[in-house]
């Protein structure tokens, strides 16, 4: 499984054998169940993750309403900005859907495999840039998109989603009512023949 997050950083750089090495040596993996937090809004981002599996909920909650923002499965990095930010209390939840298991890591870890392998802290700062640009573009997205070109993004980008979380997150996730994801899942399979 371990072979998945190496997989993950050779995307942003070559790694020597020994590089790989003490990328493995120092990871720490960790089962979670489903149900379990990762981190609850008003608590300290202190560890991000990378999911080996399993699928972990992001959401947060405006008048007490869960509003779902992201859905982190295999292979996905899940890193909060708000470790970066002057307020370092969360603005969000993470959720663990099914049970997971998760590379368990934080800054400390990080900065002493950087001050050995001051290549992985390169790396390590391309992994971070791609996930803030998807977290962009998901906004735009949002933004940009109606409900219904939401759901169909997220079958095009998460198909197995659609499986894996209740109906009312997938609602919550493209901003409608259950009972208009409903109508839309509708239209959806009617347009195309299913």
């Amino acid at each position: 499984m371990i072979d998945r997050l190496i997989n993950n950083f050779l995307k942003f750089g070559l790694l020597s054998q020994v590089e790989k090495e003490a990328i493995i040596e120092s990871t720490e993996i960790k089962e979670f169940r489903k149900g379990d937090f990762l981190l609850r809004e008003g608590q300290k981002a202190i560890n991000s993750y990378f999911v080996l599996k399993g699928c972990v909920r992001q959401y947060n909650l405006a008048n007490g309403v869960e509003n779902t923002t992201h859905f982190f499965t295999e292979d996905e990095w899940i890193i909060s900005a708000d470790e970066i930010s002057e307020n370092p209390c969360s603005m969000h939840n993470w959720i663990c859907m099914e049970e997971c298991t998760l590379v368990t890591g934080n800054e400390q870890k990080a900065q002493l495999l950087f001050s050995k392998f001051p290549k992985l802290e390169t790396i390590s700062r391309k992994v971070v840039e791609s996930e803030f640009s998807k977290i962009q573009s998901s906004i735009l997205a949002y933004h940009s998109l109606t409900p219904e070109q939401r759901y169909l993004s997220l079958l095009d980008k998460q198909p197995d989603i659609i499986q894996r979380v209740p109906q009312y997150h997938i609602a919550s996730y493209i901003g409608v009512k259950p009972e208009s994801l409903s109508r839309i899942r509708k239209r959806v399979f009617q347009k195309n023949g299913l």
